[in-house]
C-alpha cells in the first residue's frame, strides 16, 4: 500500500531521507478501535509484567536488604520518569507505559500472594483467562473473589 510505495521512493542514501519519512506521519499508527483495544491489552500485559517483577523483587530483598525501601522508590522514580523504552513505544505505536498501572499490577500480585502464596500468585500464568484485566488492577480484592473458583479448580478446558 501506501507505506510500500513510500519505501521505495526514499534514498537510503541519505540520512535526512529517514527522517524525513518519520516526520511524513506515514510510519504513525492507525488510529483504529481495533488498535486501540489492542494498545490497551498490550498496556495491561506489560504492567502486569512489570507488577510481578516488583513483587518477586520485593518479596526477596524485604528482609535480606537493609535499603529495601530506598531501593524500591528509587526505581518508582525512575520508571515515572519514563526512560527510551517508554518514548519508543509512545512514538511508534502510541502506546504510554503508565506507571499508575505498574504500581496497581504490584499491588495485585501482593494480595494474590498474600493470600494464596507464590504459587498461587505465579499460577495466574498458566492461562491467558486467568491473567488479571485493566479493571481488576483497581480491585485486587474484587480479582482474588471472581478468580477464586479459576484458581482453584482449574480452568475448563475446551
Amino acid at each position: 500500500g501506501r507505506l510500500e510505495a513510500a519505501m521505495g521512493e526514499v534514498d537510503f542514501t541519505r540520512p535526512e531521507a529517514l527522517q524525513e519519512l518519520m516526520g511524513s506521519g506515514l510510519l504513525q499508527p492507525q488510529d483504529t478501535d481495533e488498535q486501540r483495544a489492542a494498545i490497551a491489552r498490550l498496556e495491561t500485559l506489560l504492567a502486569l509484567v512489570e507488577g510481578w517483577v516488583d513483587d518477586v523483587v520485593d518479596a526477596a530483598i524485604d528482609e535480606r536488604l537493609p535499603a529495601a525501601v530506598q531501593l524500591r522508590e528509587t526505581v518508582r522514580r525512575r520508571r515515572a520518569a519514563g526512560g527510551p523504552a517508554e518514548k519508543t513505544f509512545a512514538t511508534l505505536i502510541g502506546m504510554e507505559l503508565r506507571p499508575r498501572l505498574a504500581r496497581e499490577a504490584a499491588t495485585l500480585f501482593a494480595v494474590v500472594r498474600a493470600g494464596r502464596g507464590a504459587e498461587g500468585r505465579d499460577a495466574l500464568w498458566a492461562h491467558p483467562d486467568l491473567l488479571p484485566g485493566p479493571e481488576d488492577l483497581a480491585d485486587p480484592l474484587g480479582f482474588i473473589e471472581s478468580s477464586a473458583t479459576e484458581l482453584d479448580f482449574g480452568i475448563d478446558e475446551e
